[in-house]
């Protein structure tokens, strides 16, 4: 989606009679907000960088630096609407807030956080898991709030005494934003088990969790303290003049816009990629990578490789989550194009990586023997708790610069495709994964080499480099449009263009290479944990490392 050109007079009227609609996420190195018109194209946007810091042995974001971010991200948009447009928005006809999923956000009764603000990447909570997945007979991932929460009851911290509300970061953001403590049912599902009967939070399940608290915490009502659950279409408040205060210092921006329900980035992909009705699928590559294939009905059976989360209306959807995603590609690319002005050539990143992706797609099938890990953190999927990046290869590899890339590229995607092999056991139906996130903007390598992995076409849309500010802003639209038809039909009648999506199916020469490729990484697991034991982790990496 292109933005208007400098001097657009209608994108300009549409953002001074507050016509626009605003999207804002908090995505893992980057706070985006996005501007979008009646016709969901995007007409400005702003940014922030930000990234997580290893306190104490846990990831975090500071507190200071989630609002100090959303305040840069806004008044970044604002510029670039005056710049280009020659108006600064003073309101909006709706707001949606996404951000990362999971994780632990405790608040005290005066909303204050108790502890820092605990990421989805932390892996400490194997013993509160562990005990509730058997105890409800449902797969609860390390990453999810129930398990953040109990591991800390378990733990006897002593936080847990004051704990008078557990959100999101969404739900943080949001609240702060409307006073309203609620949650999308997309985001909620990373915090308890939905029942897709009642899109809210599974009641036979809560008793069960309920009855586990008070064996240790007869104080914790657990139901008091999540969220109220939303579906997509319902308002969920509205700015404050606190919350305009907060979002806007300089005081432009006005008070009583709506909001539609707060999502995690997992709901705000599956509707970037039109991917919310049953058979439908998508797979979202960053810091992260997952994918989400919607249920046409209940699993047969618990699987530990698959949370079961949930759209944003609340239809059960088949996710894998796996911690490490294309953070280990981009740190070569960003040593090739460093390479690239130290040889007195600069390059923009995208042409790096177009440069490098081309690389891969001409290379061996199976990479030449190369193998990557692209493990910056550990890897619940295939039983990593602490990772390493590392690159092997045997004397007789074939050690060029496209086999190197195409196991770099492997490695991105290797886990999910251990994860996703759980679908094939259930016999999951899907036509096609759409794929999003800024390494589809480079057409080509990327996608091809994930259909081998995923071993299903791979779709990509137009809005592929789009993102979550982008879907949070489409759900926000949605807000009008709730009453005269499900999200599904307005995605696919409203907002995407049928037959605009580039579908590319795996060649059996990829599929045949990706699968010896797979077998040497499976078979070289145990290294990570030799090199973690190694190579003790005694500092906080640097954005460099880590991004």
């Amino acid at each position: 989606m292109t933005t208007p050109p400098p001097g657009d007079t209608a994108a300009a009227t549409l953002i001074s009679e507050g016509r626009a609609t605003l999207g804002i996420e908090f995505g893992s190195t980057r706070i985006k907000a996005c501007l979008i018109d009646d016709s969901f194209v995007t007409i400005a946007s702003g940014s922030h960088e930000w990234e997580n810091e290893y306190v104490d042995g846990r990831w975090t974001y500071p507190v200071d630096a989630v609002w100090s971010g959303l305040q840069a991200a806004y008044a970044d948009l604002a510029a670039d609407t005056e710049k280009r447009l020659g108006v600064v928005p003073s309101s909006f006809a709706a707001i949606g807030v996404s951000a990362m999923m999971h994780g632990y956000l405790a608040s005290d009764e005066a909303g204050e956080l108790l502890v820092p603000f605990r990421t989805w990447r932390n892996s400490s909570t194997g013993p509160a898991a562990e005990e509730l997945s058997a105890a409800l007979a449902f797969n609860i991932p390390l990453r999810w709030s129930i398990a953040h929460l109990y591991q800390a009851v378990l733990d006897d911290e002593p936080h847990f005494a004051r704990i008078a509300s557990l959100t999101t970061l969404a739900g943080h953001v949001h609240r702060a934003l409307t006073g309203r403590d609620v949650l999308g049912v997309g985001d909620a599902s990373g915090m308890f088990p939905i029942d897709p009967a009642t899109h809210d939070y599974d009641e036979r399940l809560l008793e069960i969790a309920q009855d586990r608290l008070a064996a240790r915490a007869p104080h914790l009502v657990l139901r008091d303290l999540l969220p109220e659950v939303l579906t997509a279409g319902e308002e969920a408040g509205r700015l404050t003049a606190e919350g305009a205060r907060l979002l806007d210092p300089a005081g432009i921006l006005r008070e009583g816009i709506p909001f539609c329900p707060p999502e995690g980035d997992a709901g705000t992909g599956m509707v970037a990629t039109n991917s919310v009705a049953p058979r439908t699928g998508n797979v979202s590559v960053g810091t992260s990578i997952f994918a989400m294939v919607v249920l046409e009905g209940q699993l047969g059976r618990v699987h530990p490789e698959l949370d079961v989360v949930t759209t944003p209306v609340g239809d059960a959807v088949a996710m894998v989550h796996c911690n490490n995603g294309a953070s280990e590609l981009a740190a070569w690319a960003r040593v090739f194009g460093r390479f690239a002005d130290a040889a007195g050539s600069p390059l923009e990143p995208d042409a790096v990586y177009a440069a490098l992706l081309d690389e891969a797609l001409a290379a061996d099938a199976d990479a030449g023997g190369l193998l990557s890990f692209n493990y910056l953190a550990g890897e619940p999927i295939t039983g990593v708790e602490d990772g390493r990046p590392l690159l092997l290869r045997s004397p007789d590899s074939r050690f060029t610069l496209g086999n190197l890339i195409r196991s770099e590229v492997y490695a991105a995607f290797a886990t999910l495709s251990i994860g996703m092999e759980a679908l094939a056991e259930e016999d999951v139906a899907v036509e096609h994964l759409l794929a999003h996130g800024g390494l589809f903007r480079t057409p080509g390598a990327a996608q091809q080499l994930l259909a081998a992995a995923v071993r299903v076409p791979v779709a990509i849309e137009k809005t592929a480099g789009e993102g979550g500010a982008w879907g949070i802003a489409i759900l926000a639209s949605y807000l009008r449009s709730a009453s005269e038809m499900p999200l599904s039909e307005y995605l696919s009648t409203r907002v995407f263009e049928p037959g605009a999506a580039v579908v590319v199916a795996p060649t059996e020469v990829d599929l045949e290479g990706f699968a010896a490729y797979l077998e040497r990484y499976r078979a070289a697991l145990p290294l990570q944990k030799a090199a973690a034991a190694a190579t003790p982790v005694t500092a906080t990496p640097t954005a460099e490392q880590e991004a």
